[in-house]
């Protein structure tokens, strides 16, 4: 999804920007070990993952057009289908595959790396990075490198490769979604999560998954969680975001959501990881803190200015 410039019509109230920066922090933190809590009362990972996205998506799409908010056109809905397709299909469905072998903090981690691939692919686009941003690559990809193949996550091979194509996934969808006719956020966020969500369901259901016994109460509960808080509560306090603070600041979830998820894993959920495992984590993180860095600097350089004519 595109960033938005920050409005600077008003000033912004401090206080809002740390709830919302609260909410995107700690809430997108803790929805990986509501996930796996989900995989563990009972719900198969696609039919899970799929339904909490067509009911999310659906309650937003039905709110924004009761207040007034205007349909999706045929080339919107397409466009939103692919993004839901990588982004959700791909990159959530994939990690939500993947905690059926992973902790929640490693695939916290793994999702935390697509800061890297989005890099690769903008140079792609003719987008290069200066050299701040190399630097982060580099140390980013060496701590994936380590992760992969010197901690734990190295010995699920299932895992591993779910989440590198999730991250993948992800991370080629927000570039491609750049520069595309799509509707305003709000309304982009609830296509996406319908078209994603139903494509879950029908990969779900090809696949032989099958609500076949009665899921637990906690993992119900975890499901009524990730639809409320990470998908409506989560993904609208970070569009607002967007449109009020630097997109650096606001995209600064992703080397905060691994340190809250691998502190709740530990806690509530007993996960340990092996000196290895920290170490490549927070290698990847200093990787992605460089080039949130660089990104931060580039957008805060004054445009040059230009020769008036008489």
């Amino acid at each position: 999804m595109n960033a938005v410039a920050p409005s600077a019509s008003r000033e912004i109230p401090a206080l809002a920007v740390a709830l919302a920066l609260a909410a995107v922090y700690l809430i997108w933190g803790s929805t990986y070990l509501a996930i796996r809590f989900a995989l563990e009362g009972g719900l198969p990972p696609l039919l899970m993952a799929g339904s909490r996205f067509v009911i999310a998506g659906g309650l937003m799409f039905v709110v924004l057009r009761l207040r007034g908010e205007g349909a999706p056109t045929r080339t919107q809905w397409r466009n939103a289908a692919v993004m839901g397709a990588l982004l959700l299909g791909l990159g959530n469905g994939l990690v939500t595959i993947a905690q059926q072998w992973v902790s929640s903090g490693l695939a916290a981690v793994a999702v935390a790396s697509a800061p890297l691939w989005m890099g690769l692919f903008a140079m792609m686009r003719g987008q290069h990075p200066n050299r701040l941003e190399w630097i982060g690559l580099a140390i980013g990809f060496v701590g994936v490198l380590w992760l992969n193949a010197g901690g734990t996550l190295g010995g699920q091979p299932m895992g591993l490769v779910a989440l590198l194509i999730a991250a993948v996934a992800w991370s080629f969808g927000s570039i491609w979604s750049r520069g595309r006719d799509l509707p305003s956020p709000f309304m982009t966020a609830a296509a996406q999560m319908l078209c994603g969500g139903v494509l879950m369901l029908a990969v779900g259901f090809a696949l032989g998954e099958r609500f076949e016994t009665w899921p637990t109460t906690k993992g119900l509960a975890a499901v009524a969680y990730l639809i409320v808080f990470g998908s409506i509560i989560g993904f609208s306090a970070y569009i607002w975001l967007l449109h009020h603070v630097r997109p650096a600041l606001a995209g600064s979830y992703a080397y905060v959501n691994p340190a809250i998820a691998v502190m709740l894993g530990g806690w509530l959920a007993g996960e340990h990881f092996s000196t290895t495992d920290i170490a490549a984590m927070a290698v990847i993180l200093a990787g992605v803190v460089a080039i949130t860095l660089a990104k931060a600097r580039a957008s805060n350089k004054p445009a040059p200015a230009k020769e008036s004519q008489a």
